[in-house]
């Protein structure tokens, strides 16, 4: 016994020394995924491939490579477009064979198709891949290039119908602006209704996913919409509407049987404000590239977790799915746009950056198009900013200790350096006696002025009251929001904080404006069955970098002791929630002691 749990100490203390200084080792470098882009060439550089093959290699900085196959070309500058010339099919067709042949795909992004004959070309060769049972086939993102910002149309009827017959139903996701959506159905899109059926009508045309892009307003190019409080409400903001197939969101869904707001079966409202910017060209096709990309990336890190390839097995890179691939390409070209100048005399070209860095760029997924006053919960403030601040909001502890017993709420009250507590359930699912449980905690907080945190129940701790705060996973963040429980918990004044282990999932979690998000398990943990990878320091320091400096991170997962807190504070979170460092502490008033230290 004392064996085991001198190995399992040992286990907990040297991992996260590994995690930070594994950027050191010298590692055998991994290929990287290749992505093929099939569009037309800009020879003014700002759209088509130039800006595919731009957008792939910037936002994977590195981990993808960028092939293309040339279905058009044009002569055009800032101005305009004067001259396009589309080579004979067969060259199209030697392109694609060429590439299949010695540098395959992982992710295919498909731009415009200005003829039957290049439909028709694409979907065969789409179809062939995708019933070759040797490789996987590639994901597949679609940009049904059509009508120009401006709204004048770029291919014909036959073309359409040759990609919406051919190509659409090899397509993983199809990505049509206002425009060309409106092209599609032959109908206007003037409420966020619309937006929605229509994503609705376009996926029964055979693609897996679709997303209708929120660039343009939908009063823009429009006559026929009415002022309405729904449509104003999308005026302010650019956001994209995101509906997947059944079968297409159940891939690296963690629990299967259980919804998350950014499941993109229930449909996904992915919003960023709206920046006041002309140099917007080729936003449509870095966001494809981008999405491609961003998919691709994830693949690459599922593809070498558990080979020996030399896998970095973080957890948000691979759980890099298609609603995270979109939340990231959002977060992508919202940044190009943000930096977007005048290169010529006509709009100026999205810029192409990194891989999102900022929380002034990250979208966050809306529960519908038109929500604009959701009050935000009470706020918190780290320990870190109350020490410079003048604001009045509560500081967060430095640790946060997970318990479920009364017994450990009761001495923990008491033992110095106790700020906040979270109390959990895992013997019981019995409502009475967890409201028994939450009524004495919550006494027990009161009495010593500590906070007390309800972990997943929150109707009992709406119920109970006395309780400072609820804290939920995802999947209890859904059904919360499907029961009303938002609003509930907000009148009862309480504080709310909500888990995350993905990008989709910080995006919800944005949307909801808790008072503090957490990440994890930032390492292996024992202390529950999680069905995410360990996210690694990177993780954290990149999570900190994508919230608002305004809301608390809490790092969780494998914070077996005060050394590891410190690496983790080091990382960018104020505070660690723990588990097994307190409650299997021989001196609980030593360990407490310690890590409020390490995270100071």
């Amino acid at each position: 016994a004392f064996l085991l749990r001198f190995l399992s100490t040992l286990s907990t203390t040297l991992l996260p020394f590994a995690y930070a200084f594994a950027a050191d080792i010298q590692m055998p470098p991994r290929p990287p995924s290749i992505v093929l882009t099939i569009a037309g060439s800009d020879s003014g550089g700002g759209a088509g491939i130039q800006a595919d093959l731009k957008a792939i290699h910037t936002i994977s900085e590195g981990k993808c490579h960028g092939c293309s196959a040339i279905t058009c070309l044009t002569a055009q500058n800032s101005c305009g477009v004067t001259s396009v010339h589309s080579p004979p099919v067969e060259f199209l067709r030697s392109q694609l064979l060429a590439v299949e042949e010695d540098l395959y795909p992982s992710a295919v992004k498909i731009g415009m198709l200005g003829t039957k004959e290049l439909a028709d070309e694409v979907g065969s060769w789409l179809r062939k891949l995708k019933e070759n049972g040797e490789k996987r086939a590639p994901f597949v993102v679609c940009d049904p290039v059509m009508i120009t910002t401006s709204g004048h149309k770029l291919v014909d009827d036959t073309a359409k119908v040759a990609m919406i017959e051919k190509v659409f139903p090899y397509a993983d996701l199809v990505t049509p602006n206002k425009f060309e959506a409106e092209e599609l159905l032959g109908k206007t899109l003037c409420t966020p209704q619309d937006v929605e059926d229509g994503a609705r009508a376009i996926l029964a045309m055979g693609p897996r996913a679709v997303i209708i892009k929120g660039g343009h307003s939908l009063s823009e190019g429009n006559n026929k919409v009415v002022e309405s409080e729904e449509t104003n409400a999308s005026v302010g903001y650019a956001q994209d509407y995101l509906l997947l197939s059944d079968e297409s969101a159940a891939e690296g869904k963690p629990v299967k049987d259980k919804a998350r707001l950014c499941d993109g079966s229930r449909g996904v409202w992915i919003r960023n404000d709206r920046y006041d910017s002309a140099h917007t060209h080729g936003t449509g096709c870095t966001l494809s590239s981008a999405i491609a990309s961003a998919w691709a990336m994830g693949q690459r890190e599922r593809d070498a977790v558990g080979s020996a390839k030399g896998g970095e097995n973080i957890g948000a890179l691979c759980a890099m799915r298609l609603v995270d691939a979109c939340c990231v390409a959002k977060a992508y070209v919202n940044a190009g746009i943000a930096r977007g100048v005048q290169l010529g005399k006509g709009p100026g070209p999205v810029v192409h950056t990194g891989f999102p860095d900022s929380y002034k760029n990250f979208p966050t997924i809306e529960l519908s198009a038109s929500s604009t006053s959701m009050s935000s919960f009470p706020a918190m403030q780290s320990y870190h900013s109350a020490k410079s601040s003048s604001s009045s909001a509560p500081a967060l502890g430095r640790i946060l200790p997970i318990v479920d017993t009364v017994e450990w709420i009761e001495q923990l009250v008491s033992t110095p350096g106790i700020e906040d507590v979270q109390l959990r359930f895992k013997d019981t699912t019995d409502y009475d006696v967890i409201l028994d449980r939450i009524k004495r905690s919550s006494a027990l907080c009161q009495s010593a002025g500590v906070r007390l945190w309800i972990n997943d129940y929150w109707k009992a701790a709406v119920e109970a009251g006395g309780c400072f705060g609820i804290h939920l996973g995802q999947e209890d963040l859904a059904s919360c929001v499907d029961a009303g429980g938002l609003d509930l918990i907000r009148d009862a004044g309480l504080a709310f904080g909500v888990s995350t282990h993905s990008y989709s999932e910080l995006c919800a979690a944005l949307g909801v404006h808790p008072s503090y998000i957490s990440l994890g398990p930032v390492f292996s943990t024992q202390s529950k069955d999680v069905k995410f990878d360990p996210q690694g320091l990177e993780t954290v320091r990149q999570w900190r970098s994508l919230i608002p400096p305004t809301i608390p991170l809490i790092a969780i997962g494998g914070i077996g002791n005060a050394d590891v807190a410190k690496v983790v504070r080091g990382a960018g979170a104020e505070c660690s929630a723990v588990i097994g460092a307190v409650t299997k502490a021989d001196d609980v008033k030593k360990a407490v002691a310690d890590l409020n230290a390490a995270m100071e």
